[in-house]
This record gives structure tokens, C-alpha cells and sequence, in this order.
């Protein structure tokens, strides 16, 4: 009965946070909370704001889209510095509709619905709170009830401006309700939501032939006529359309660009003047925030119609592309696993990762910068180390591809493809292999890829067997080596006693026998050239580890393990490469003796402990790392 309570608790909050009075009472709140008088533009940026907000390197990720979207913080940054920043303070950017665009399943509509799904919540916060006139269709602003002659004194007061007139029906409430009294009319906290259409409209392009303008901004109801007697008695007309509906809060236009020219032409005046032509009233005041999207192709087809030119005048058109990251991509897979009937199935480490690799692949475009390849332009664009480029040159590539990430693989195309491969395997446990294999077969039936493409997409899911394998092999190698951090940190300071006596040309002393000898040359090239260190460029190597060294010790800081990044690739290497014979034998013996078979027994219980495998996983991998290195 738990649920119950936890609903009885909520009603009671709910009940709580309800507030009615006068429009009198009402000033005394806004005296004392200027932020309930806030636009929706305002009111939108506020609640993005106060979710938090962290700063790295120059660049801002928005807690509020947080564990939700992934990958797209430069976006989101646009988004939010570049609209919704200019249009709280009232800059005319207020005055545009926003329009998303962006290819399929590449975020528009998470990032809309994140929206409507906050403004509900946030209208439920103090900062958030909005008061509206009693009885009202529109929800609409109490402070409309200001005379117009008297709002430059309203500003010098309580220095807020007001913008709108009075809607034609709360006119006609405030003479023959409340006798012109301005002070008696009845306010009441509203709280946004999109079920109940308060706040909050959301409009969907149907057969142009039977939609309805009305569906947008209200329609007589000719049932009533005949009490109030005209079409113009705005008793008589129900302000129950998705514009009116929305004001306040935000109004969401799918796929706006299919709409039919009429529908459009009401935005023109919406959005220029906040307000919008129903029935036969004047123009009624609309404060709300117009959000729409569409893909690349719709845009491109809307803005070569000159029919389109005023409209267009009116957009601000931010690109929303597809996730570049591997990391952030493996997030987007994980999240839509979480949110389907796939969780009890045993999806392998490495398994979504492989997937994101072939993912972005397909997103990127072939690097004109010379020495850089796609796979390490896929590493860059990750945050990771490529030896020889920088954060510069990430800019750089970003830069000279403009339209990077509008095409491509989307997210939705690698689940359904994971479900196809969990659905044949009898065991609920898949791995890469099984998630490439299903990807690879996937494309024979995809419609929209081109025989070209094809071809492309095939050799992206090669080179994401490739980075794989590399992983594979690196996981079994770790698993073999016991205590594997212990084992590097030893060798690791045993190449840094030697690489000091060569560098300072002093002999070492053997901490057994005591005797004196020359710095180990064998151990620090074994090491050295797992990374590729020529006999030439051996000593300048030596010589920056050791300034290195020097650094860290001035800073009274201890060198550690990864504080740098080519030595800890080399004796990583070094180390698998002293097992890799014996990670063959054990692996790929068809039947293994009692001492293999205990080894293989610990390493499937490290990939089990330590690394995120299951039984049948682990086994799988063992066999395919077995026959990798048997090639």
C-alpha cells in the first residue's frame, strides 16, 4: 500500500501549493517575487539556469538536459546562450519561432519534451510559480488587468513592464462580473501541464483537407448563440485552441514545415507581436515560447518556396546533430535498453561500444587535414590522447565540416538491431560479435541506405571489428596478468631507475649482490619500442621522462603510474606481450590440462569480479581472444 500513500502525500502537496485571491493580494506577491512576473522566454531560461550548471574548459554543460541527452553539449550551449539568454532579457530573439533541425532520432524531440516536462515541474517551485486570472481559457496574466495609461507608473513602481492587452472574454468578466473593479478580480496559481492543456499546446500536421483552423486558435460555439445572441460575444466563442491553450508556457509544432500555408500565417503575427487573430475579436495577446522541428530535407524544401520569405524572416534555425562521441553514443544505447523490456538480458562489456564506434563512424566526414585518418578523427572528437594533435586541431577539424553529424546511422536503427540479435540467441547474453553480425546483416533491409553507402557502412563495421579485437585482446591480457596494477608499477619504476643512471650517466647497484653495473639497455628498449622509440630517438625519450620526473618532484608530487601517457602504453604493451604465449595456450587448448585449466577458471572469474562479464560472456570471450591470437 506504499504507492497509495505516496499518492495520498501527493495530492496533499499538490493541495498545498494552490493559492487564490485577490488581484490586490496578487501585487502584494509580486511586490515581494518580481519572478512571478516573468516572461515564458524568461520563465524557460530561469528554470534551465537553476537546474545547475557546470564549466569546463570554456565550455558549459546544462545539468538540466543531463543523463538525457549525450553528446551534444555544444548544442545545448547554443541553444540555451544564443536563444533562450537574449530572449529572457527581451531582445528581439523573443520574437522568433525556435525551429530544431536535425536528422531522425537524433534528439529533437527528447530535447522538446525535456522542456514540457520541466516547465510542468518548475511551475510547481517557488521560482517557478505563475498566477493567473481565475476562470480565464487563456490562464492569462493578471497584470493585463493594468490600464495601459497606467503602466509607465506600474513600471516606476514595482519595476516590471507589461506587455499585451486584456483577452476580449476577461474584458467583458472585468465590467460585468466585477463592476470595472480591477482590485476584486480573482487570481490563481496555475500549475503548467501538458494533459490538462494548461501552458502547454503541442500541434500535430494532419490531411490539410480536414484540419481545422480552430484546432490553433478556438471556434464559435454555436450552441450558445442563441443565449448571448452574436458570433462576437466572446461568451460565445470557445478559447479552447492550442495557441490559446499554450499560453503562458510553450507551444510545440511537429514537423511544423508539413503544416499547410494557413496554419502558418497565424505564427507571423504571433511571434512579431505576441498576439494572434481569432474569431471576430481583435488580435488576442499571446506570450509563449514556439518550438518546432523538422528535418534537413523539409527546411531546405521550405526555404526555396519565396512564398515562405516572412515566415522564414521569423525562425531561428538551431542544428541538432548527431551525437560524435563513442563514449556519449554507448549512453544513448544504454538509456534506450533501460527504457525497454531488455534489461534482463546480459548485454557483454564492449558489446554497445563496438556499436557507437560503427555509429559515429557512419556520422563523420573524411578529414581534409593531412596525417589524420577517420578513426583517429573518431578518437579526437572522444577526448582522446592521438599523438600529434591537440585541442586546436579538434577545433580545427570541426571547423571544416560545417555539417558534420546531419547523416549517418541513428541510434534507433543499433537498437533495433540488438534486439533482433538478442532475439535469435537462445541464451539472454550477446556480445560484439553478435551485436556486428546484426548490424552488418541489418543493412540488406535497410531502405534508405544507397548501394554506395552500403559499401561505406560494411567497411565502418570492419574497422569496428578491428577496434574490438584491439579491446578484446587487452581485456583477456589484463585478466591474465594477477595484480595487474602492481605488476606495471614495478616495471614502470624499474625502467625509471635506469632511464635516471643513463640520463645522468651514473652506474646502478645490484640490490642483491651489491656490485655496481651499467643502467639495463635490454629492459628500457624492450619497453621503449612497444611504442615505436627508434635506437635514434631513444635518448631524447629518456631525457623527457626524466624532465618529467623533475617536474613532478619540484611540484611535491609523486609520479604515478599514468602520468604519462606514452610510458603507460609502453609498459602496458610490454607486459601483454610477456604473456601473450601464454595467453595463446591456455585460451585455445582443446583439452587443457589441469594447470590451464585452473588458469583459465581465474581469468574467467577476474572477467566476472572485476570487468563486468557473466559466465557464458566470459567463456565467449576467452575463445575468440584464443583464436585472434592463434592467427
Amino acid at each position: 500500500m506504499d504507492i497509495l500513500n505516496k499518492v495520498r502525500n501527493y495530492r496533499e502537496e499538490e493541495n498545498q501549493l494552490k493559492w487564490e485571491g485577490t488581484f490586490e493580494e496578487f501585487l502584494a506577491i509580486v511586490k515581494e517575487r518580481p519572478e512571478v512576473a516573468q516572461t515564458a522566454h524568461a520563465r524557460v531560461y530561469s528554470m534551465i539556469k537553476n537546474a545547475g550548471l557546470n564549466e569546463q574548459e570554456n565550455k558549459k554543460q546544462f545539468t538540466f538536459f543531463q543523463n538525457e541527452i549525450f553528446g551534444l553539449e555544444e548544442s545545448l550551449e547554443r541553444l540555451v546562450e544564443e536563444y533562450f539568454h537574449p530572449a529572457a532579457r527581451r531582445l528581439d530573439v523573443r520574437k522568433r519561432i525556435l525551429l530544431l533541425m536535425g536528422p531522425v532520432s537524433g534528439g529533437k524531440s527528447t530535447i522538446v519534451t525535456l522542456l514540457k516536462r520541466g516547465f510542468e515541474q518548475y511551475s510547481r517551485t517557488d521560482e517557478g510559480a505563475v498566477y493567473a486570472i481565475k476562470g480565464c481559457p487563456m490562464h492569462e496574466d493578471p497584470l493585463h488587468l493594468i490600464p495601459q495609461h497606467l503602466r509607465e507608473d506600474f513600471y516606476d513602481e514595482y519595476g516590471i513592464r507589461i506587455e499585451g492587452s486584456l483577452s476580449p472574454l476577461n474584458s467583458m468578466r472585468l465590467e460585468k462580473e466585477y463592476g470595472g473593479r480591477v482590485e476584486d478580480v480573482i487570481v490563481e496559481r496555475i500549475f503548467f501541464s501538458e494533459d490538462k492543456r494548461v501552458g502547454i499546446g503541442t500541434f500535430t500536421p494532419s490531411d490539410p483537407k480536414s484540419q481545422d483552423i480552430a484546432d490553433l486558435t478556438g471556434s464559435i460555439d454555436f450552441s450558445t448563440i442563441a443565449e448571448y445572441g452574436s458570433e462576437s460575444d466572446p461568451r460565445a466563442y470557445r478559447f479552447d485552441g492550442e495557441l490559446n491553450k499554450a499560453n503562458r508556457g510553450m507551444m510545440e509544432f511537429q514537423e511544423m514545415l508539413k503544416l499547410d500555408e494557413k496554419f502558418l500565417w497565424h505564427l507571423l503575427s504571433l511571434t512579431q507581436e505576441g498576439n494572434f487573430k481569432a474569431g471576430r475579436f481583435a488580435l488576442i495577446s499571446a506570450d509563449e515560447l514556439i518550438v518546432a522541428h523538422t528535418n534537413e530535407t523539409e527546411y531546405r524544401s521550405f526555404i526555396a518556396n519565396k512564398k515562405n520569405e516572412a515566415l522564414h524572416s521569423r525562425i531561428i534555425v538551431m542544428p541538432i546533430p548527431y551525437n560524435l562521441k563513442v563514449s556519449q553514443e554507448e549512453r544513448i544505447y544504454e538509456k534506450m535498453i533501460r527504457e525497454s523490456d531488455m534489461t534482463h538480458v546480459h548485454i557483454a562489456p564492449h558489446a554497445l561500444r563496438a556499436a557507437a564506434i560503427f555509429s559515429v563512424l557512419t556520422r563523420l566526414e573524411i578529414p581534409k587535414k593531412t596525417g589524420i585518418d577517420l578513426v583517429k578523427k573518431m578518437r579526437l572528437y572522444d577526448g582522446e590522447n592521438v599523438e600529434g594533435f591537440n585541442d586546436i586541431d579538434v577545433e580545427e577539424l570541426k571547423k571544416e565540416s560545417q555539417n558534420e553529424g546531419m547523416n549517418g546511422i541513428d541510434p534507433r536503427y543499433v537498437i533495433n538491431r540488438i534486439s533482433s540479435a538478442i532475439i535469435r540467441k537462445e541464451i539472454p547474453s550477446i556480445n560484439a560479435l553478435d551485436v556486428l553480425r546484426s548490424l552488418k546483416e541489418g543493412l540488406d533491409q535497410h531502405a534508405s541506405i544507397s548501394d554506395e553507402d552500403k559499401e561505406k557502412y560494411l567497411n565502418y563495421i570492419a574497422i569496428a571489428r578491428k577496434e574490438y579485437d584491439e579491446i578484446a585482446k587487452k581485456e583477456v591480457q589484463k585478466a591474465f596478468v594477477y595484480s595487474y596494477e602492481e605488476s606495471a608499477i614495478t616495471l614502470m619504476n624499474n625502467y625509471l631507475d635506469n632511464v635516471e643512471a643513463f640520463c645522468n650517466k651514473n652506474k646502478m647497484r645490484d640490490p642483491l649482490t651489491g656490485e655496481e653495473m651499467n643502467p639495463d639497455e635490454k629492459l628500457m628498449r624492450s619497453i621503449e619500442e612497444q611504442i615505436g622509440i627508434s635506437e635514434n630517438a631513444k635518448k631524447a625519450f629518456r631525457e623527457e621522462i626524466l624532465i618529467r620526473l623533475s617536474a613532478y618532484a619540484r611540484k611535491g608530487k609523486r609520479f604515478e603510474y599514468n602520468s604519462h601517457e606514452r610510458l603507460r602504453e609502453a609498459i602496458q604493451k610490454k607486459l601483454f606481450a610477456d604473456l601473450k604465449d601464454v595467453v595463446k595456450i591456455t585460451t585455445s587448448a582443446k583439452t587443457p590440462d589441469e594447470a590451464h585449466l585452473k588458469k583459465v577458471n581465474e581469468v574467467v572469474a577476474r572477467l566476472i569480479d572485476e570487468h563486468g562479464y557473466n559466465s557464458t560472456s566470459a567463456n565467449e570471450l576467452l575463445k575468440y581472444v584464443g583464436s585472434l591470437l592463434n592467427r
